[in-house]
């Protein structure tokens, strides 16, 4: 991702990757962890898988910033090349760093993705070196196995579970509940306090990530709209481009 806004404002959102960018120019204010945070010009942003966060200008003359997107077990494979042992996947205590240095390696990673002059062994050195650094000069010690589940993790995990298996459902909070075996309370209380998004929020944001990968394997966009449960183009269209900061369109050109 590479682009400048001045009036876009993220709806909350996260992403099944972790988010690495450094803001160019202007200032990005957000919300992410329960804290208000501001990346100003030079710093580095470092979102973990699943951190819900939102997004818009720190004031009227808008941000310019670079976004690189890396899946868990792409950081995971690259981790173990340069360590030689496999090890848990690392965590990022703070979304916001003052890095010159990491600024400066994600710079030079993002240009040589967008190259289309880079060659694949340039790109799969900036990718490995970059990863190396930000994990050793950011990230925190690896989490450590999860504890014996919660009453309320539970609740809100077969919460989750029902919203994937019915994707396209018109789903109510009773079905919900019932389905977790607690109030309807209890399971939108669970399910804020563990994923960070309401349900009917991670339920949208489900159906954006799935109709963004039917798009991006060509699936004509109406189509994918009609596919994940959203009531036409023009709505998928507005939900689209308020969490990924891109129209429908736009994603798929640049697949393309």
């Amino acid at each position: 991702m590479y682009a400048h806004f001045e009036r876009h404002v993220y709806h909350r959102h996260s992403h099944e990757t972790y988010s690495f960018g450094v803001t160019e120019t202007g200032a990005q204010a957000f919300t992410c962890r329960g804290a208000a945070h501001t990346s100003a010009a030079g710093m580095v942003m470092a979102f973990n898988p699943e951190d819900p966060h939102d997004g818009h200008a720190a004031d009227a003359l808008g941000f310019t910033y670079r976004m690189v997107h890396i899946g868990p077990r792409l950081l995971s494979g690259a981790l173990a090349d340069a360590t030689g042992h496999r090890a848990g996947l690392p965590l990022f205590a703070s979304p916001v760093l003052d890095d010159p240095a990491l600024a400066g390696a994600l710079r030079a990673l993002h240009a040589a993705l967008l190259d289309d002059g880079a060659t694949a062994l340039r790109r799969d050195e900036l990718l490995q070196a970059t990863i190396a650094a930000i994990v050793r000069r950011a990230a925190t010690a690896t989490p450590h196995a999860p504890a014996r589940p919660t009453r309320s993790r539970r609740v809100a995990g077969q919460a989750r579970q029902v919203l994937h298996d019915r994707l396209t459902d018109d789903l109510t909070v009773d079905d919900l509940a019932h389905a977790a075996g607690a109030s309807r309370y209890a399971v939108y209380r669970a399910f804020r306090s563990e994923y960070g998004l309401s349900p009917s929020d991670y339920q949208r944001q489900l159906r954006l990530r799935t109709a963004r990968d039917l798009i991006a394997a060509g699936t004509p966009i109406s189509e994918a709209a009609a596919a994940t449960g959203f009531a036409d183009q023009a709505h998928l269209t507005r939900w689209f481009t308020r969490c990924f900061g891109l129209t429908p369109g736009a994603y798929r050109r640049a697949t393309r």
